[in-house]
This record gives structure tokens, sequence and C-alpha cells, in this order.
């Protein structure tokens, strides 16, 4: 049972096309009727689509009648998929930075890891600053807690909370988003 691939169910059509659709009436829209739109019988409508050697196309099967287009069916299907393609394309892809502390972290450190997530939130990046508690710091909560509420007070105006700290395990968390940027 060599070279044999598993097999495939055949992806659905999205769109009803030609005798497909099973609406008696639809309501045809487009340039190869008068006034932009009417309403005909099924029949009708594929015979008007051969004849301009096109297809009839179920763009809204839930309308009272079904609402069609006579239309070239693969550059359809290739210009909804391009349209898709570029809104995938256009969506903000968000990144996560990350800055860790000890909870003994001094002002220059402190000072020197505040630039960074400065210039992060600026280029639109996500910021998780933590602190990371190794062996008995863990006894040093409160002021892990303090280091991060101070480094968001002082990102106020590049970032907004998303999370305020929050322990898990030997870490705390706080999550900063950009501000929205006015263009």
């Amino acid at each position: 049972m060599r070279g044999r691939t598993p097999f495939r169910p055949r992806q659905e059509e999205p769109y009803k096309i030609n005798d497909k659709i099973r609406a008696r009436e639809v309501r045809i829209v487009g340039d190869f009727v008068e006034g932009g739109n009417a309403v005909l019988s099924l029949s009708e409508a594929i015979k008007l689509a051969e004849a301009n050697e096109l297809d009839l196309v179920e763009i809204s099967p839930t309308a009272s009648p079904p609402v069609c287009k006579i239309i070239d069916y693969a550059k359809f299907k290739y210009e909804q998929k391009k349209k898709q393609k570029e809104i995938k394309a256009n969506a903000a892809k968000t990144v996560l930075k990350e800055i860790r502390f000890g909870p003994n972290t001094d002002d220059h450190d402190f000072n020197f890891k505040l630039k960074h997530a400065i210039n992060f939130l600026k280029e639109g990046s996500k910021v998780k600053a933590y602190v990371h508690f190794v062996g008995r710091t863990i006894v040093f909560k409160e002021r892990g807690e303090m280091l991060l509420l101070k480094f968001a007070q002082a990102l106020e105006e590049y970032g907004a909370v998303e999370q305020m700290p929050k322990m898990e395990g030997k870490r705390m968390f706080l999550f900063l988003a950009p501000k929205a940027s006015k263009k």
C-alpha cells in the first residue's frame, strides 16, 4: 500500500451556481437586466446566463426570492479569495515583548528597562513585564508588586494596563498594551 493518499472529502462550494440553485424564482441583479434588477423564473435566468456564456451565482440565498448575479464564477471565486488574503494581510499582528525584573531591581536597571518598554509601546507591541522570584526572594512579593505598579505608572502616557499585577507560580505579571496612535 505505498503511495496511497488519505481520503479527503471534496470542499463544498460556498455559493450555489446554475443547476444547483433550488428556488423557482430568482431576483437577478447586475448589468444583464433592465433597471439593475428583475425577478425571473430559474430557467429563464439560467438561459440568460448561458446566452452570455457566464454563470448564474446565488449571492443571497436567504432573501425572498433569492438574489442571483450573472458573472464568471471562476473569476468571482478568485476575487473573493484575493479579498480574504488582503483582509488577512491588513490584520494587525500583535507582538508581545517581555521585560524581566528581579524583586531587588535597582533604579538604573529599572530606568534602562523602562526606556526599552517605551520603545516597544511606540512600535505598537504589547509589553509583558514580570518579576521573577528566585529561591527565597518569594518573601518579597509586595516589593515586586510595587515595582510593577511603578513601572505601569511610568508608562501611563505610552500604554494602558491590560492586566494588573498577578502572581502565577514564581512570577508576577503585568500586561501593557500600546495606546491607539492618532493618525
